[in-house]
């Protein structure tokens, strides 16, 4: 069996996370994704199943707070966060959407509308299981989704990008929006910028959302998070590339890009869960140390 790449095996813990979260009450519930459970591994659809009784959700969620405070809110906040931020881009005339370093999110399959496309990009690995497990639901791989093989640690990644699109339909000079998840801090820095020059090509009126977590942590802990520094940073060394939130607009300029806007814990505590936000005080720790950013492209 080919051993999965480290990157790779952390596509399956966020959608654990998403697959829960649908055992909420509708009122309760931060995201909608009916797919999530489906793309599990058995026993991991087992285990999620399991938390249809509120004890055991409150156990699960609890346990991984113990262990990294905040993760597991800090999650569904943001892919609450994308959910709201690409459907915003469709209803405003965008029809195409391309999600770099997909993993196992369904986010192109719930939010394409009719007439629009996606097209995911992820490491050879990622796209295999993901396709294996659309084809085992019902309406198998939609046909307005593209799964498109790329490692992004490649040389020349904004010339292999941009082929890549081009060969399954992508039109380049049209807008489109952009989403990069919970991938920049596993890229070395060159990655990152090959990934961005790409993204440079980008139309006018295209949108961008992507995640980084504070360099601060990578380089000395702290934030209450000592467990996941010693496994990501110290021990397994798979978080490499980290900001500080006032270096995000200087480096986005560089590459043509204006910062709209950034949201962490603080943001998605008032718009979600405070008392006068959407869920009306639901009691979610949300981690400080990854935050969102939506650019535009001017």
């Amino acid at each position: 069996m080919t051993r999965r790449p480290a990157a790779a095996q952390t596509a399956l813990g966020p959608m654990v996370i998403a697959a829960v979260e649908q055992y909420e009450p509708p009122g309760r519930r931060l995201i909608e994704d009916g797919l999530a459970a489906g793309l599990l591994p058995v026993a991991a659809r087992a285990a999620v199943r399991a938390c249809r009784w509120k004890a055991v959700r409150a156990w699960m969620a609890g346990a991984s707070d113990r262990r990294a405070p905040g993760v597991w809110g800090g999650v569904l906040c943001r892919k609450r966060y994308a959910d709201d931020k690409v459907a915003e881009a469709f209803g405003a005339g965008i029809e195409q959407l391309v999600v770099l370093g997909a993993g196992l999110d369904t986010r192109a399959c719930r939010l394409t509308p009719p007439g629009g496309r996606a097209y995911e990009l992820d490491l050879p690995v990622n796209v295999a299981g993901k396709r294996q497990g659309l084809r085992a639901l019902p309406g198998g791989v939609p046909e307005r989704v593209r799964l498109i093989e790329v490692d992004f640690e490649t040389a020349e990644l904004a010339d292999v990008l941009t082929t890549a699109l081009a060969v399954h339909g992508f039109e380049a000079d049209r807008p489109a929006v952009f989403v990069w998840e919970a991938v920049t801090q596993y890229l070395s820095d060159e990655a990152v910028h090959a990934a961005l020059a790409f993204l440079s090509r980008a139309a006018p009126g295209s949108r961008l959302l992507f995640t980084y977590v504070l360099a601060d942590f990578l380089h000395s802990g702290g934030h209450g998070a000592a467990a996941l520094h010693e496994e990501f940073v110290t021990k397994r060394r798979v978080w490499r590339f980290g900001l500080a939130p006032d270096e995000v607009g200087a480096l986005l300029g560089r590459y043509g890009w204006i910062e709209r806007e950034q949201v962490g814990s603080a943001e998605y505590r008032h718009r979600y869960l405070a008392p006068a936000g959407e869920l009306a005080g639901r009691e979610l720790t949300v981690s400080d140390l990854e935050r969102f950013v939506e650019a535009v492209k001017p």
